[in-house]
């Protein structure tokens, strides 16, 4: 065709021609293998996936392994993650920056080929199955929807590096699987279609790498692995490729409550609920004979509040199972599993995740979910602010029909006595005022014990007895700088060590980010995002600097008011930036 490379003729001869027929030992174009490959249908492998967990930024970190927050991996992080009851692994890879050559060959470096094959082998001889993809790639060098995108560049460059990464693996048994690319950005039928042409492409070029890829399971993807794009726009492989294929979506609903935006510190009303079956329901509608995989979900112990994230779990994998959906869970190193620690940051979310997969019945705790409420309880504490005189304290559950078997202190394993020390009337746990009062004996802040609640059946739940009292700013106000950068506020904490939420307000009483969340709830007008617009470390609260520049943008003067946990009146920190 008039115009085409020659490359592009080259790669579009590739794509129209045919493979050579396979059998059980690899006897195929590409990699020779020795030994024998056991076939298995993608859904058996994907039910076999089901629980998983992701290795993220590690393998995708920018631009090296070690780069983020994790160390590079160790053998014994999947001795834990086994342990942990998990059964697969996602090995997010980003491949960009270890290309050691451009156009037309894109070599990759075959000293970071040669460690991707062996932490797959570190998974796989575990016993664990391992799901292997092209990650952060996916926004590098391959986003097909740039105005300047060379399609046939990406496309070339694709070809080239599944083929590398499919012959060095080319050998791995059948509980190794291939993931085409992560999230792709897509918003358009064009580029949905593109992205079937991407599938097509990693196909085409696996099996050509030969040895026992055209045996193996793959899941397919759509426009950003996102339900609704992928259900739109996704069209099944060519009838040529024999591979068993499934597909992948991922799941971060609802925004506001993952990403603590807005003010959106609870979940679980029956609208939260109705909203997530209908997600997961439509999916499964739309690929009913397809089977699907949830690659990528989850909702952080580091900014979601515990509560309203423990029914989330335990609800999300309900449905999941509902609708035959095996799930993934996303775990950047912080939120779930302390590597370094080699131990789990909420031992309960674990628990939960645990008992929920194997479809036994939670007891879960209550937690505000009111959208009209102005202030919010949580069953995962029991607070008291430092000054008040202690009184008995009732928290809510639900038994889901289990019934309380006993509270024990962590800390010193001693059991409260039942009728003494707390009651159960109902769906209610009473914590009476004098075994409270052994506990709140000075003005310390923070978790001062933690009680461990065991039920007839299910997971046990934890219920931290706390001391608050508003923490405090090192500075309360500043003038608006020239330039902008993230703005560091010094605070001594007293309570949890984390803002719940920051409103923004005006000095003509107007919102300064995202006017129209003057039409939510009391506990979320005027609120902002989290980290994009703020966040907190040790020692400081943290106004972005896209918040500086909105400030600068509006000419006034702006009231920041910093929320913590308990979110009750007078539990807050003040700012203002003047102009």
């Amino acid at each position: 065709m008039a115009g085409k490379s020659s490359k592009a003729v080259l790669l579009a001869t590739i794509l129209q021609g045919a493979f050579a027929v396979i059998d059980p030992w690899g006897r195929c174009g590409g990699a020779q293998c020795t030994g024998t490959f056991t076939p298995i249908s993608a859904s058996a492998y994907i039910d076999s996936l089901n629980p998983g967990w992701n290795l993220g930024n590690t393998l995708d970190a920018i631009q090296n392994e070690g780069d983020w927050n994790n160390p590079p991996v160790v053998p014994s992080t999947f001795d834990s993650i086994l342990a942990s009851g998990f059964k697969s692994i996602r090995l997010p890879v980003t491949w960009a920056y270890h290309f050691t050559s451009d156009s037309p060959t894109w070599d990759v470096d075959p000293a970071w080929l040669q460690r991707v094959s062996d932490v797959v082998d570190q998974v796989t001889s575990r016993g664990l199955k391992a799901l292997v993809n092209v990650h952060h790639d996916s926004w590098t060098w391959a986003d097909v929807t740039l105005a300047n995108a060379n399609i046939t560049q990406i496309e070339e460059q694709f070809y080239r590096l599944w083929f590398q990464i499919g012959t060095k693996l080319a050998c791995k048994g059948s509980s190794v699987a291939f993931e085409p690319i992560n999230e792709p950005p897509g918003t358009t039928e064009a580029h949905g279609k593109e992205q079937n042409r991407l599938n097509g492409i990693f196909l085409q070029a696996i099996n050509d790498a030969g040895g026992f890829n055209p045996q193996r399971v793959v899941t397919l993807v759509g426009s950003g692995e996102d339900a609704v794009k992928t259900s739109q726009w996704f069209e099944p492989p060519d009838a040529k490729f024999k591979n068993p294929w499934g597909v992948q979506f991922h799941y971060y609903s609802p925004y506001d409550f993952i990403f603590s935006a807005w003010g959106k510190t609870t979940w679980g009303s029956a609208a939260d609920k109705a909203a997530l079956e209908a997600d997961f329901a439509a999916i499964r509608g739309n690929f009913t004979d397809v089977p699907l995989l949830l690659g990528e979900w989850d909702a952080s112990n580091t900014n979601t509040e515990t509560a309203g994230r423990w029914r989330y779990f335990d609800f999300l994998l309900r449905t999941a199972a509902k609708y035959n959906i095996p799930t993934i869970i996303w775990d950047n190193g912080l939120d779930h599993f302390d590597r370094a620690a080699g131990k789990w940051r909420d031992e309960t979310v674990l628990k939960i995740l645990q008992s929920a997969v194997k479809g036994d019945v939670n007891a879960l705790p209550d937690s505000t979910t009111d959208t009209a409420a102005t202030s919010q309880f949580s069953s995962a504490f029991v607070w008291n602010k430092v000054g008040e005189s202690v009184k008995a304290v009732s928290v809510p559950y639900l038994f889901n029909g289990l019934t309380l078997s006993s509270i024990t202190d962590t800390k010193t394993s001693k059991a409260l006595v039942k009728g003494t020390d707390y009651s159960v009337e109902g769906s209610n746990v009473t914590f009476s005022s004098s075994f409270l009062s052994t506990v709140y004996t000075s003005n310390a802040t923070g978790t001062l014990a933690t009680l461990s609640l065991k039920f007839s059946g299910g997971a046990p739940l934890v219920v931290q007895i706390a001391q608050w009292a508003p923490p405090k700013l090192g500075a309360t106000s500043s003038a608006l700088p020239a330039t902008s950068a993230d703005l560091l506020i010094p605070i001594t904490w007293a309570g949890q060590n984390r803002p719940a939420a920051v409103r923004a307000i005006k000095s003509d009483g107007g919102i300064l980010i995202e006017d129209w969340t003057q039409y939510l709830g009391p506990l979320q007008q005027g609120r902002m995002t989290y980290e994009n617009q703020w966040n907190w470390d040790q020692g400081n609260v943290i106004l972005k600097a896209a918040v500086l520049d909105a400030v600068r943008a509006a000419g006034k003067t702006t009231a920041f008011t910093f929320e913590f946990y308990p979110r009750v009146e007078g539990n807050v920190a003040n700012y203002t930036i003047t102009v």
